[in-house]
């Protein structure tokens, strides 16, 4: 790219109301509109997104949430837009973007800063079969009356996407695993839209192997059938632990996304 980059300013509710619209619902966006319409995150956006659903004049976009400010989401299939876009950032070490445009991008990358970038694939899964139940005599559903849980618990366990304990514990679907009143393993919705809620789940590394997750997150799946949307669980393509809970519970892969991971 020639010349000095085009800085772009964090856009305003509006308009990350505006992206919102345009990203749609599906299980690859659930998250980026969660925090979008929840003002949880910071949106850069290439091209006019000022008014609701004029998705046909956004060229590209960038979502970081505040919770993750090193991991941006990057939309749209312009390589240079978005690498445009990335350049207005600090902070930032790595970008999923689509598998389509990941090779473009950071080849891009590496030729405008000379250092190495490496892929890492990002698979994400739908639940659209009944929940099957499967219990646990330490997993349960949360309340807001368990917010001392959560507080009390490592970082790990206190769930993501909502700002803060609470307001999950209120606005999502939270299940825990609780042994002599401790909380030892999390499942809980990460981010939640009309048709679709993301699954994240957390367990102690002493309480591994034990189907912990496998109980708690099938609560979660059978709490987000009952509200009318369909269960996400996205993870990396290594991550053989979560890949394999949510085989248990019946999710099918139906995409895939890429990490763009600088140096």
């Amino acid at each position: 790219m020639d010349g000095a980059p085009t800085r772009f300013q964090p856009a305003d509710e509006a308009r990350r109301r505006a992206l919102a619209d345009a990203l749609g619902d599906t299980p690859e966006t659930v998250i980026a509109v969660h925090l979008l319409r929840r003002g949880l995150c910071r949106a850069f956006i290439a091209g006019d997104a000022a008014r609701a659903g004029d998705a046909a004049r956004f060229t590209g976009a960038l979502v970081r949430a505040d919770e993750l400010p090193g991991e941006p989401m990057g939309f749209g299939e312009d390589a240079e837009v978005l690498w445009g876009l990335l350049q207005s950032m600090v902070g930032w070490f790595c970008v999923e973007v689509s598998q389509r445009r990941a090779p473009t991008l950071g080849a891009l990358i590496e030729a405008q800063t000379g250092r190495p970038v490496r892929a890492y694939e990002d698979h994400y899964f739908c639940l659209r079969t009944p929940t099957p139940i499967i219990p646990h005599e330490a997993a349960r559903l949360l309340s807001p009356g368990d917010v001392h849980l959560l507080e009390a618990a490592p970082p790990s366990l206190r769930g993501a996407g909502y700002g803060g304990v609470r307001a999950l514990l209120a606005e999502g679907i939270v299940a825990g695993a609780v042994v002599a009143g401790r909380l030892v393993a999390l499942a809980h919705t990460s981010a939640r839209t009309a048709r679709h809620a993301d699954i994240g789940v957390a367990t102690l590394a002493e309480w591994r192997g034990r189907g912990l997750a496998t109980a708690c997150a099938a609560l979660v799946a059978r709490g987000i059938q009952a509200a009318g949307q369909t269960p996400v669980w996205s993870t990396g393509a290594d991550n053989l632990a979560s890949r394999a809970v949510a085989h248990r519970l019946g999710f099918e892969e139906v995409a895939r996304r890429t990490y763009v991971i600088v140096g």
